[in-house]
């Protein structure tokens, strides 16, 4: 899965120069916090000033309150991280097509995450890639999953991993 999911990350980030990580759920309902985990573990990287810009945002469980900041930093690609509700085994990594979200659910949050990214598209002209993890459980004060840490800890590197390599691209052409 790893290296299948950080083929599709170089792919869909081709040509990023600015990237928006949008880490929508809530750490208090167990599998839910994936992606804030995922956006937290990203957040505490350094990103070389010269390369590809990263920015991260923490929308938890209303992530539209944070648009006009996603707005202001004029992305070219937004990464959307969410707990997911596909039918899938616990921490099963989906890169969804935000035209394909009808057959996931997605958690806690106020808006639809189709809505929301309607809205960054037509805003800010961004690419939008959307990964959910499926989590097992979302109840109130429900300790994370160990496969869903698991699976938040292999999306953050793998994010990483393809930053990286886009950057090094820039830098030797």
């Amino acid at each position: 899965m790893e290296n299948r999911l950080l083929c599709l990350l170089k792919s869909s980030l081709s040509g990023a120069r600015r990237i928006a990580v949008l880490g929508i759920g809530s750490e208090f309902r167990g599998d839910d916090a994936a992606g804030m985990l995922v956006s937290t573990l990203i957040a505490k990287k350094k990103f070389p000033s010269n390369k590809t810009r990263v920015e991260v945002f923490l929308g938890a469980t209303a992530p539209e309150n944070i648009t006009g900041e996603i707005k202001r930093f004029k992305p070219t690609h937004v990464v959307i991280i969410d707990s997911i509700e596909a039918g899938q085994k616990p921490g099963t990594i989906l890169v969804i097509d935000p035209k394909d979200i009808g057959g996931a659910t997605f958690s806690t949050h106020t808006m639809p995450a189709k809505i929301l990214a309607m809205y960054l598209t037509r805003s800010t002209r961004c690419r939008i890639i959307i990964i959910g993890i499926q989590s097992k459980s979302v109840g109130f004060g429900d300790p994370l999953s160990s496969k869903v840490s698991e699976s938040a800890n292999l999306v953050s590197r793998s994010f990483l991993d393809a930053v990286s390599s886009i950057s090094r691209k820039r830098a030797n052409a």
